[in-house]
């Protein structure tokens, strides 16, 4: 199986022919800055040296095109928000085309007046946008005040044909949750894949923040092996304080797990990096049929996971 971390173009791995086997994914691992523009620009030269290089599938780390704007409660900030096809989906659009690669795009959408989402764009290798993933779960936490934001995905846990193989997305709050990874693995999912935005209060970093970016990582690679598919999770680094105070530090750590939930590639904390490896498809047969965890699923017991808890 082969693998690449990659920081520079130079270690990128050569131009990938597509067997039906193996596929050459990328995760995007940048920073922000309060320039959407710029922002754009360099995620798409990112991806566009990644796709040169042969990766097959690109994913961008969450709501990518803006810094982490949820850590205020600003009407302001809803201009930031964009229709879908618009824009950023035609700028990746034509890079899908040309490149004959398969986008996930992570955005603000604006779907109507006074009403928005948190949504991924999943474009496949032709440039049509082959749908859409809202996120589900929105939380609301310190400095993460998303409900102010975004409506709840309406579209449902969803799996994406593509050229090169079918792509599961949630994003990440979402990752918490193994009913929506399971869910997503039921509709096909090959491998899934997780835009992310999360990181450290620096005030908290020094007592928890070990054990905190574990717990993001154990939570994401149980998913790879309850499921038996790869899991690829691409998070944003630097420090980001819009609103001014210690603001957040993301962890980045962009990881690539395989179907056994051992790591092929994992990104540092703190540098912009696109991380690569090659996955391959056919294991995910082997290692479900070796670890049935789908075979002895009791689903005649478990009607009480619809419930909010087991009392009223």
């Amino acid at each position: 199986m082969f693998l690449c971390r990659s920081t520079t173009p130079a270690r990128l791995p050569p131009m990938k022919t597509y067997d039906g086997s193996r596929v050459v994914i990328g995760l995007l691992q940048r920073r922000a800055s309060k320039d959407p523009a710029e922002n754009l620009a360099q995620t798409l030269a990112a991806a566009r040296e990644a796709a040169r290089s042969g990766v097959q599938i690109i994913c961008t780390q969450e709501l990518f095109k803006t810094q982490y704007f949820c850590q205020s409660e600003d009407v302001d900030n809803f201009k930031l928000a964009e229709p879908i096809p618009g824009p950023t989906t035609e700028a990746f659009q034509k890079l899908a085309r040309q490149r004959r690669v398969v986008i996930i795009a992570s955005l603000f959408e604006r779907r109507a007046q006074g009403l928005y989402h948190n949504t991924a764009a999943v474009i496949d290798a032709d440039g049509t946008i082959v749908g859409l993933y809202r996120k589900m779960h929105i939380p609301d936490d310190p400095l993460y005040y998303e409900k102010f934001y975004f409506t709840p995905g309406d579209l449902g846990f969803r799996a994406f044909q593509t050229r090169y193989c079918k792509v599961g997305v949630l994003i990440c709050w979402d990752q918490w949750f193994p009913e929506a990874a399971r869910l997503t693995a039921m509709e096909g999912a090959q491998i899934l894949f997780y835009p992310t935005a999360i990181g450290w209060h620096p005030a908290e970093k020094a007592k928890s923040g070990t054990v905190q970016l574990e717990a993001w990582k154990t939570i994401q690679r149980a998913h790879a092996i309850a499921n038996g598919i790869p899991v690829a999770a691409v998070n944003r680094v630097g420090l980001e304080n819009p609103v001014g105070g210690d603001g957040i530090e993301f962890w980045g750590t962009s990881f690539i797990a395989g179907p056994f939930g051992e790591v092929l590639a994992e990104a540092t904390d703190s540098e912009e990096e696109t991380l690569i490896a090659t996955v391959d498809l056919e294991s995910i047969e082997t290692i479900r049929m070796h670890w049935p965890f789908l075979r002895d699923r009791r689903v005649d017991a478990y009607n009480g996971l619809v419930r909010r808890w087991s009392s009223p």
